[in-house]
C-alpha cells in the first residue's frame, strides 16, 4: 500500500499565510453611507447585515474560496508530498551504472541495447528524485568512475547519463563497490543501486557495507564472437589460432542451454589482403577451433573476420587483431667473468649472445649482471646474480656462511623442473631485526626461494621489466654442477623469447596498450578507432605504458620514430557469452536478482502545481467574463 508523506514539511509554515488572507477579506467591506427616505426600509438593511455575517461572507465569496484553495495547493507543492512506496528512503543513493561490452548487446533486430534499458531505469530514477535526496552515478566497465558527485540537479544528472556509452572491455564490479566504500566513509549510504544485464563475476571478493540493490536487465538476443585469437613459432613460419564461440538458443526458448546452430563465415587478412575465406558452423553454447598457417619471414598484421548469417546481437566481437613480429634469434647480454653462463646459453639455438664479435645492441632480450651497476645495454629481463640490490639493502644482506634452499616455488616459470635440495651455498643471508616475508612484497618483491635464515631468489614484476635477484653467486654453490643449472638459464631464455614475442603471440585485448619501448622522455600521440586522440609521454627509461583503449579498433602511436600500430580486440568468453549471474555472492551474503523493478518514492508536487495553475485559471475566468444579465 502506498503511503503519503512530505519530504519539506518545514514549508507548512506557509499555512499562516491563510490568515492574512481570510483578514483581508473581513476588512474589505465597506458600507456607503446613505440616507433614505423611510424607516419601512431598515427591514432589508437587518437582512443585509445577517447576510454579511462572517460565516455567510464565507459562502457568497467565490474569490476567497478560490484563492485559499490555491494557495493551499502552492503550500503542499511546496511541501514535497510523495507516496512511499514501501522501501526505505535513501539521502545519499548512489547508483551503479554497467556500461561493459556486453551491455551493447540488442535484444533483437532493430531492437534496444542493455546500456538503453538501463538509462531508462535511471532516468525514472533521476525524475523520482525528491527534494531531500542526492543521486551519484558510477559508471563500472573495467575500472569504476564518477559521472557525477551527490547532487539533485536533475538537469546535471540527465546531461552526465545522456553521455555515458559502452567501454568494449569487461566489466570489473568490485572496483564500483569499492569506489561506492569510499564515498560512505564521507556521506551516510545505507543502499546502493546496481544495474547490470548481470554479467559480471559471480563470485565477488569484496565484505558489503550496505545493503545491494541488484537491478537485472533483460538478457540480450544471441551471439557469435571471436574469444580466442593467437600464434605459436614454427619452423616455417606460424601456427595460428582461433576461437569462435556461440550463444545461440532455439527459437522461442526461455531458458536451458542453447542448442541452436547458425552458420558463420570468416575471413582471414595479412595486412588488410584476404588470404582465406571459408564457412563454418556453429553451435550454441559451443566453440568451433580454427587452424591456419602462416609463413613469413617478416612482421605481419593478421586480422579475422566473421560474419553470422543471423541476428548478432553483439557486432564488437566479429573482429580480432594479431601482431606477428619477424622471426629472429633472441639477443642476450652477459658479461664475459660470468662463464659458467656464457657456457650455457652458448648450447642453446637461436641465441646471438653479447658481448661477441658484433657490436651490441642498445637493448637485448635478455641481461646478465653480477653488480649493483647497470652494465651494457638495457633489457626487459634481467638476471641479478650474487649481490643485494640497493632497496632491499635495509632488509637483508649477505654474511659468510653456509646456507641450503629449504624451499622453492617449483611452479614459478624461472624454477621448473630445476631440483634444487641439497644445493650448499656458500653465501647466508640474514635478515634485519623485525624484518618479515610482508616487507618484501611491500617492496615489490615475490620470495621463490629461501633458506632458513632468510630469501635466496626473488622476482620483481615493475613497469614492464622482470628482474630476478639470486642473493646468492652460483659460482660459490653447488649449483653449477646440477643439472638443474642449464635447466635454469633455459627456461629464463624461454621467458625472455615469450616477453619479446618470439615464441608465441596472443592478440591485445581491450582496456590498456602493452607497454611500449621508445625514445626516452617523449611525448607521443596516439590515434584510435571512432576518431578518438591523446598524447602520452614515455619516462626515462622510454617505457610507454598506461595508454588506455576502451575500443576495439587500431591504434596508432606516432611522434618517436616509425609509427607503431596495435590492433585491439575484444577477446573476452564471458563478455560474447553474455552469461548471466542471477545471484551475486560474497564471502558473507549472496544478493539475488531483484524480481521487480525498483520501488521508488512517487512525487505528488507537480500535481499539487497543476491544481494551482487550474484554479488560478477559473479565478481569471470567472471574473474575467461578461456579468450576468449585462447588455452585450
Amino acid at each position: 500500500m502506498s503511503l503519503p508523506g512530505f519530504s519539506a514539511l518545514i514549508n507548512a509554515w506557509w499555512f499562516l499565510l491563510l490568515v492574512p488572507l481570510i483578514i483581508f477579506y473581513f476588512l474589505k467591506l465597506q458600507r456607503p453611507r446613505m440616507e433614505i427616505p423611510s424607516l419601512a426600509l431598515w427591514r432589508q438593511v437587518i437582512t443585509d447585515q445577517r447576510v454579511n455575517s462572517p460565516f455567510q461572507k464565507f459562502k457568497r465569496n467565490l474569490l476567497l474560496l478560490l484563492q485559499v484553495l490555491l494557495l493551499c495547493a502552492l503550500i503542499l507543492g511546496a511541501m514535497q508530498p510523495y507516496l512511499s512506496r514501501g522501501t526505505e528512503q535513501a539521502q545519499y543513493l548512489p547508483v551503479l551504472i554497467d556500461n561493459s561490452a556486453s551491455m551493447a548487446a540488442l535484444d533483437g533486430p532493430g531492437g534496444k541495447s542493455r546500456l538503453d534499458e538501463a538509462k531508462e531505469k535511471v532516468s525514472q530514477l533521476i525524475d523520482d528524485l525528491l527534494a531531500d535526496q542526492r543521486l551519484c552515478l558510477i559508471s563500472i566497465n573495467s575500472t569504476a568512475r564518477k559521472l557525477t558527485d551527490f547532487t539533485d540537479n536533475k538537469r546535471l544528472l540527465k546531461e552526465a547519463l545522456s553521455r555515458l556509452e559502452v567501454s568494449q572491455v569487461p566489466s570489473r564490479l568490485e572496483d564500483g563497490l569499492r569506489l561506492a566504500q569510499a564515498m560512505s566513509r564521507v556521506q551516510q549510504i545505507d543502499t546502493v543501486v546496481l544495474i547490470s544485464d548481470g554479467n559480471v563475476p559471480q563470485e565477488i571478493d569484496f565484505e558489503l557495507p550496505f545493503k545491494l540493490n541488484f537491478q537485472k536487465l533483460t538478457s540480450g538476443g544471441a551471439n557469435v564472437g571471436i574469444v580466442d585469437f593467437n600464434a605459436r613459432r614454427s619452423r616455417t613460419g606460424w601456427d595460428v589460432f582461433a576461437r569462435i564461440e556461440g550463444t545461440l538458443k532455439a527459437e522461442g526458448s526461455s531458458g536451458g542451454p542453447p542448442t541452436a546452430k547458425t552458420m558463420c563465415e570468416y575471413e582471414l587478412l595479412q595486412n588488410g589482403n584476404s588470404i582465406k575465406q571459408e564457412s563454418v558452423s556453429i553451435e550454441g553454447g559451443k566453440a568451433e577451433r580454427l587452424v591456419f598457417k602462416v609463413s613469413t619471414t617478416i612482421a605481419i598484421s593478421l586480422e579475422l573476420r566473421i560474419k553470422p548469417d543471423s541476428f548478432d546481437s553483439l557486432p564488437a566481437d566479429n573482429v580480432a587483431y594479431l601482431e606477428l613480429p619477424a622471426p629472429r634469434p633472441l639477443t642476450v647480454y652477459c658479461p664475459r667473468q660470468m662463464e659458467t653462463y656464457r657456457n650455457a646459453l652458448a648450447n642453446i639455438p637461436d641465441v646471438n649472445l653479447y658481448p661477441g664479435t658484433e657490436n651490441e645492441p642498445k637493448t637485448v632480450d635478455l641481461k646478465f649482471a653480477e653488480g649493483p651497476i647497470s652494465l651494457g645495454p638495457q633489457s626487459s629481463v634481467v638476471m641479478n646474480v650474487g649481490f643485494v640490490p640497493e632497496d632491499l639493502s635495509s632488509l637483508v644482506e649477505l654474511v659468510a656462511g653456509e646456507s641450503e634452499i629449504i624451499d622453492w616455488r617449483s611452479t614459478s616459470p624461472l624454477l621448473q623442473h630445476v631440483q634444487l635440495l641439497d644445493i650448499q651455498i656458500a653465501d647466508d643471508p640474514k635478515l634485519a631485526k623485525g624484518v618479515a616475508e610482508r616487507d618484501f612484497e611491500l617492496a615489490g618483491y615475490e620470495i621463490l626461494a629461501q633458506s632458513r635464515s632468510g630469501p635466496l631468489i626473488l622476482e620483481r614484476d615493475l613497469s614492464g621489466r622482470l628482474d630476478y635477484q639470486l642473493l646468492f653467486h652460483t659460482d660459490r654453490s653447488s649449483l653449477v654442477y646440477r643439472v638443474g643449472f642449464p635447466i635454469l638459464v633455459q627456461n629464463l631464455t624461454q621467458i625472455a623469447a615469450q616477453r619479446a614475442h618470439l615464441l608465441d603471440a596472443k592478440a591485445q585485448a581491450t582496456g590498456v596498450l602493452p607497454i611500449q619501448k621508445i625514445t626516452p622522455d617523449t611525448e607521443v600521440q596516439i590515434s584510435g578507432p571512432n576518431g578518438q586522440r591523446e598524447t602520452a609521454t614515455s619516462d626515462s627509461n622510454g617505457l610507454l605504458s598506461g595508454v588506455g583503449a576502451q575500443s576495439v579498433g587500431g591504434y596508432e602511436i606516432t611522434g618517436s620514430g616509425d609509427p607503431i600500430k596495435i590492433g585491439v580486440s575484444l577477446i573476452s568468453s564471458s563478455e560474447t557469452g553474455l552469461r548471466v549471474a542471477e545471484t551475486l555472492t560474497f564471502p558473507e551474503v549472496s544478493i539475488s536478482a531483484a524480481t521487480t523493478a525498483l520501488k521508488t518514492d512517487q512525487p505528488l508536487w507537480h500535481w499539487f502545481a497543476v491544481a494551482g495553475l487550474v484554479l488560478l485559471l477559473v479565478e481569471w475566468w470567472y471574473f474575467q467574463k461578461r456579468p450576468f444579465g449585462a447588455p452585450g
